[in-house]
Formats: structure tokens, sequence, C-alpha cells
């Protein structure tokens, strides 16, 4: 059993790895961090696990846990590492931004690798630090990267995705109030998301041209998921195409190909990423859809951590959506 800490556990990504892990047959919670909630029970902030753990949030740390998530906003990561250094044999998984981008990966000593299984599962597995993506960069980059390795996307890459309200966050806000948002869709950040950098590092990550990327990121009357709808020139066939993404996810462990038209529901509550292709004239249109708080946040890290120590990769992420 390894022993593994969360910093920022009252959000919605702590609150879904502390769902992941109490059930990992490898892996036990040592303390759950929290500045807000120290002291009361893990179940004030997350009521579905009343019963299910006597755990406290605590604000103290043990610097010597195997495996250390930090749950904390975009920005904060790098200064609570400061602030609160671990030992050296304390593997790191970041699930904000602020160690995505190349120029960024270098922190006291330790690089920390971009951590998507379907691009770099061996670097993965020798890490010691992980900056997990960005929800809307995972379902994205898992969306593009066959035909990126191809050599496919020379030409503009329009992207419309849908976001659920987790996305933004537990905090309040205009724009997630359930009166705003409830019977309402509406786009934000348009062209210019902050998962554009991590996108277009990975996607010129095989040396080749990419083209243009033009991303509307938009916020839907939901909870959780993300689709996305991904469309460039092609000149082969759809068969062709279908060829390429099956070679690409062949050892892909979460990510599948759907020759039927996928939908949200069938992924939330889930690690898994479906793709499904469509061909028009000259376009190629790929649909990816994952659930933002698993594939897109907690998910990712836990298959993560898995990798890093030799775990079965599916360990405790075999979970089932609710598609009723």
């Amino acid at each position: 059993m390894i022993k593994t800490g969360i910093i920022g556990g009252s959000g919605y990504t702590g609150g879904e790895l502390i769902r992941i892990l109490l059930n990992h047959p490898h892996a036990e919670i040592d303390f759950v961090y929290s500045t807000t909630r120290a002291g009361k029970p893990i179940s004030s902030a997350h009521p579905d696990l009343l019963g299910m753990t006597d755990l406290q949030f605590t604000g103290e740390i043990n610097s010597n846990v195997d495996v250390v998530f930090l749950c904390l906003g975009h920005g904060n990561s790098t200064s609570f590492l400061n602030e609160n250094p671990f030992s050296a044999s304390t593997k790191i998984i970041d699930l904000s931004n602020d160690f995505r981008l190349q120029a960024d990966s270098m922190f006291n000593g330790k690089r920390f690798i971009y951590g998507l299984p379907e691009l770099n599962k061996s670097a993965i597995q020798s890490a010691e630090a992980i900056a997990n993506p960005g929800c809307f960069a995972t379902a994205i980059q898992l969306a593009l990267l066959p035909l990126a390795k191809a050599n496919l996307l020379k030409h503009e890459i329009h992207v419309n995705a849908v976001t659920g309200s987790t996305g933004a966050g537990v905090g309040l806000s205009a724009t997630s109030h359930f009166s705003w948002r409830n019977n309402n869709v509406s786009w934000y950040k348009p062209f210019t998301h902050q998962h554009l950098g991590e996108i277009g590092e990975s996607l010129k990550s095989f040396g080749n041209a990419v083209g243009k990327l033009m991303f509307l990121p938009n916020r839907g009357n939901f909870t959780r998921g993300i689709l996305a709808t991904a469309y460039t020139q092609f000149e082969g066939s759809l068969d062709d195409a279908k060829k390429l993404y099956a070679a690409f996810y062949q050892d892909a462990a979460f990510t599948h190909m759907s020759e039927e038209e996928i939908n949200l529901k069938q992924v939330v509550n889930t690690n898994q990423c479906h793709i499904h292709l469509h061909k028009h004239d000259d376009l190629l249109l790929v649909t990816s859809a994952i659930d933002n708080l698993l594939k897109g946040a907690s998910g990712q890290a836990v298959q993560n951590m898995n990798l890093m120590f030799g775990f079965p990769e599916t360990e405790g992420l075999l979970l089932k959506a609710g598609v009723f």
C-alpha cells in the first residue's frame, strides 16, 4: 500500500480523488489538507461520502507520503510547494496549470512530465512529478493527436466544445449560479482559452506542421462532462482515418473508438474518452467525449499514479457510466 496526500480536498477534484482512492486496492489516504475545513469530517464537504470514511480534513501535511495530489487553484501550486516542501522521494501530481508548459516544467529540481498517458506513457512511468492536463486540453488532444502524428494537421482546425458547470470549480460565480446556468448556453474566452498552450505543445511534439487551431469553448447547462467537435481538411477516406486512429489508440486503456455517434452520458462518471469519426466532403469531423472531473482531472491523475508506481493502469478506475 502506498500513502497518499491530497492538498485542497474540499473542491470538486479533491472530492473525486477521495472517492477513487478510498476504493483503490493499492493506495490509502494519509491526509486530506484544507485550510477552510480543518478538523471537520470529509462528509461536511462531500456528503455522499457519509458513512464511507471517518477521515477528517487537516491543516497539517505529512511531507513523507509516497505521493501527493495538488488540487489547488491555478497559480497556487508553486507557492504551496515553496512553503511546504515534501521529501525527495514523494511523487507529486499537480492538477493545476502551473507546470504544464515546457517552460514551467522544472521546479525545485524536479521535472514535471505532462501527464497525458496516451502521449507520454513511458515518461510518466519513470516520472517524479506530473503536470496533469487540463480538461478541455484532454478532450481536444485525444481528438487530434493521431492526425498530428501522421502530419495531417496542415490546415486550419476548428474546435467547438461544451463543458459542464463543475469545470468552473466549487466557488460560485455569476455564470455558475443555477438560475443563470440552467436552461442556458453561452460561449467564453473565444479563441484565447488558457488550455491552447498545452494543446499546441502536444500537437507539435511530433515535429510536424500544425495549422492554426480555432477553439470556441461553451458553457453547458449540465454539471459534468465535455463534448468536443473538431474538424479539419482530410484528403483520405473515412476508412483511412479509422485505421489511423485505431493504430494510435490500440494500447490505450481508456480511449476508445466508436462506430456509432457518441453522446456525453456514455462517459460521465468514468475515466473513459470515446471518439467518433465522420467524413463530409473533404472535412474530417472528430467528436470526443470525457468526464471533465475524471478523465479531465482526478481520474487521469490516478491513472498517472498507477503508471508511476507500476500498478495496473486501470486500477481503481473501472467505473460505470449512468446512462439512464
